[in-house]
């Protein structure tokens, strides 16, 4: 099968094809799994930040990918929950130990034994995959595969995030960085709680046009104060210094969600510190998201169908990967960036 493989680590400053473009094997399926023909594979900021080596450890060489749609044509001798030509998706969460009071208490995301798809183990940027039928999702009958697999991650994560910011209708919600997970989050939050206000912040004036006609009631760059304080903030951005002067937007008793695995190194000459008194007093509150769980990736689909919510993407051939990364790596976002396998 044809695939993109990571072999080593690299700056994508320096080296804007550090993924090989090879031929291998196609997987062997265990008992319990199945043989997926890959037809779409969205592309996360995940993938540059275990290309830069911000997320340690990683399999190498690995296949990236954990956005994955498509059919399967091979099932185990023990699988019950899968047929052949069955549609399904792969999201980040690949296994999971399901043993630990973690996953027995529904929180898989924080399994000392987490499996991470295309990072721990061969991702989607190939023509076949194979996963456990237990993390194989059905995908709703209405989306396309294109539509489909930025719901695995960005969708699924963001809307970890979402449930994490504890909003409700008629509070304010700030969305900091726009690019394939928040403008899916404000399309879930704005169906979920009508009468909730967006807020959002992002330097692109492109990002703030398209959150303008996805209804934000409010946008402006980091820098602006909006004209009122925030119940929460999602910060979807690989940087530092915009969640601290993010946290001045908070009302008392507000939380910060970090929607990210890593952020990026920072300068520390220029890094911006937080001070307790005015950023942090008041019972305000900084939160991490650390992986998804499958229920996640199942309900995010649930409310996308219920409500019709669709993610904005671009195409990419695969062996156009390292492109669709640079784009990234370089701010050039519109929507989410997505392999045609």
């Amino acid at each position: 099968m044809k695939c993109m493989v990571l072999t080593k680590i690299s700056d994508l400053r320096v080296n804007k094809n550090p993924l090989s473009y090879k031929e291998t094997d196609v997987p062997k399926i265990d008992k319990n799994e199945v043989l997926i023909k890959v037809n779409t594979c969205a592309v996360c900021h995940t993938e540059l930040d275990e290309i830069e080596g911000r997320i340690k450890p990683i399999k190498l060489p690995v296949i990236p990918g954990h956005q994955i749609v498509g059919r399967v044509i091979e099932i185990g001798s023990k699988v019950k929950k899968l047929k052949n030509g069955d549609r399904v998706g792969i999201g980040w969460i690949n296994s999971a130990c399901g043993k630990c009071v973690y996953c027995k208490s529904g929180f898989e995301n924080l399994c000392p034994n987490f499996v991470a798809t295309g990072k721990d183990t061969d991702g989607g940027y190939a023509e076949y995959t194979k996963i456990s039928e237990d993390y194989a999702v059905p995908i709703p009958e209405k989306f396309t595969d294109e539509e489909a697999s930025p719901l695995l991650c960005a969708g699924a994560v963001g809307y970890r995030a979402l449930k994490l910011t504890n909003v409700k209708n008629e509070m304010n919600l700030g969305f900091l960085g726009f690019g394939a997970s928040n403008h899916l989050v404000l399309k879930i939050a704005k169906a979920v709680y009508p009468k909730l206000k967006s807020f959002v912040f992002a330097r692109s004036e492109k990002e703030r046009a398209l959150a303008k006609d996805l209804g934000a009631y409010w946008c402006g760059n980091i820098e602006e104060t909006p004209e009122e304080k925030l119940n929460a903030i999602i910060d979807t951005t690989p940087v530092w210094m915009p969640i601290v002067k993010a946290m001045r937007n908070l009302k008392p008793n507000g939380r910060l969600v970090i929607n990210n695995i890593r952020k990026e190194d920072f300068d520390k000459d220029k890094l911006v510190s937080i001070d307790y008194s005015r950023d942090l007093w008041m019972e305000k509150e900084i939160k991490s998201v650390a992986n998804v769980t499958f229920n996640d990736i199942k309900e995010v689909l649930n409310i996308a169908d219920i409500y019709d919510i669709k993610p904005a993407y671009q195409l990419y051939d695969l062996a156009d990967a390292d492109k669709a990364i640079t784009d990234i790596k370089e701010k050039r976002i519109e929507g989410a960036k997505v392999l045609k396998i």
